[in-house]
C-alpha cells in the first residue's frame, strides 16, 4: 500500500481535474481545424492559467520541452501561487497528447497531467523510450523488456490462462514498428494499431472494456513517465529503456542527470510514492469521451483521475455552463 502523502493532501484531487478540463476545452475549439501548433498552444495557455491558480510551489519536470524549445510550460518552469511557501510539487503533463490527432478529429486525444511530491517523478530527456506495460492482476515479472515480443506475448496468455493467439497488443502505427508488428502477427497475437497518444495507449490496459492486454513499442520518454504515474494509481506494470538516436540525445540525458543510458525502469523508477493522476478527453476515445458543445455554448467534459495511496479511480462527468 503506498503511503498517502500529506503535501499532496493540499492539493485536491479535483483541482487537478479542473487544470485537465481547462486545457481540453481550449483544444477543444481547434478540432478538426487542421492546425497542430494552434491545438497545442491553446491547451498550453489554458493549462498554465489553471496551474497558476493553484496554491502550491510547482515545478514542471515534463514539459513542452526544454526553455528555449518552448515559451510556456517548459521543463524547470514554476507554477503555482504559492512560490516558496506552499507545497513542493513535480508536474508532468501533456497539455494536449494527440496534437495530430485533434487537428484532424481522430480519437483519444487528451489532456494529461500527474503531480507527486518533489523529487518523485523521473526528470525524463525528450528522448524516445522503449516501452513495454501490463494492466493489474498479473504476477510480479510477468514482462521483461530484455525477452522478445513473443516471450512476452505468450507470458502475459499463460498468465491469464488463455491461448497467445487470445492477447491483443496495442502497437503505435509507425514505420519504427514494422518488425514488431510483423513479430507479434507472427504469433497470432491480435494488434491494436494506434495513430498517435500513447499515455491512452498504456493506461488502456488497465481497463477490461477496451480489450487491450498489453502495451508494445516505443513512443516518448516524457508521456512513458506520465502513463506510469496512472499505473502506479490503478495497478499495473511498466518497464521502460530510453532510446538514443544520437551524442546529442545521450548528452541531453546526461544533463537531467541519468548516468546509466541502458537502464530498464521499473514503475516505481518513474513514478515514486504517492502521486495523482487526471486526464480529460479532447476528441472521443476507448478511454474518454471528449469535449462537447451543446446549445447556448454549454459544454461537457470527462475526466479521470486516480490516486495512488487510495487506489481511488474517479470518473468526473462536468457541464461548463457561460454565466452572465
Amino acid at each position: 500500500m503506498v503511503a498517502a502523502s500529506q503535501v499532496l493532501d493540499r492539493v485536491l484531487v479535483l483541482e487537478m481535474v479542473r487544470v485537465t478540463e481547462a486545457a481540453a476545452i481550449a483544444a477543444s475549439k481547434m478540432i478538426g481545424r487542421g492546425d497542430e501548433k494552434a491545438a497545442d498552444a491553446a491547451a498550453v495557455e489554458a493549462m498554465r492559467a489553471a496551474l497558476n491558480e493553484l496554491a502550491m510551489d510547482g515545478t514542471v519536470v515534463i514539459g513542452e520541452g526544454e526553455r528555449d524549445e518552448a515559451p510556456m510550460l517548459f521543463i524547470g518552469e514554476k507554477v503555482g501561487s504559492a512560490q516558496g511557501t506552499g507545497p513542493k510539487i513535480d508536474i508532468a503533463l501533456d497539455p494536449l497528447e494527440g496534437t495530430t490527432i485533434t487537428a484532424k478529429a481522430g480519437p483519444n486525444a487528451l489532456a494529461v497531467l500527474a503531480v507527486a511530491e518533489a523529487g518523485n517523478l523521473l526528470n525524463a530527456p525528450d528522448v524516445y523510450m522503449d516501452k513495454l506495460a501490463v494492466g493489474p492482476g498479473y504476477p510480479p515479472g510477468v514482462i521483461d523488456l530484455n525477452k522478445s515480443a513473443t516471450e512476452n506475448v505468450k507470458a502475459v496468455a499463460a498468465a491469464k490462462g488463455v491461448e497467445p493467439h487470445e492477447i491483443i497488443a496495442c502497437v503505435l502505427d509507425r514505420p519504427r514498428h514494422e518488425k514488431l508488428i510483423a513479430e507479434l502477427r507472427a504469433v497470432g497475437c491480435g494488434i491494436m494499431l494506434i495513430p498517435d497518444g500513447d499515455v491512452a495507449g498504456v493506461i488502456a490496459t488497465t481497463d477490461p472494456s477496451t480489450t487491450i492486454d498489453v502495451y508494445m513499442g516505443s513512443g516518448g520518454a516524457p508521456e512513458g513517465v506520465l502513463a506510469a504515474a496512472a499505473l502506479r494509481c490503478v495497478g499495473g506494470q511498466f518497464k521502460g529503456r530510453l532510446l538514443f538516436r544520437n551524442d546529442d540525445e545521450r548528452s541531453r540525458a546526461r544533463k537531467w542527470g541519468i548516468e546509466d543510458l541502458d537502464r530498464v525502469y521499473d514503475l516505481e523508477d518513474l513514478a515514486k510514492g504517492d502521486c495523482i493522476f487526471a486526464a480529460t478527453g479532447v476528441t472521443d476515445g476507448s478511454l474518454l469521451d471528449g469535449v462537447k458543445r451543446l446549445k447556448g455554448g454549454a459544454m461537457t467534459t470527462e475526466s479521470v483521475v486516480m490516486r495512488a495511496s487510495s487506489g481511488t479511480v474517479r470518473w468526473v462527468k462536468g457541464e461548463h455552463r457561460k454565466v452572465g
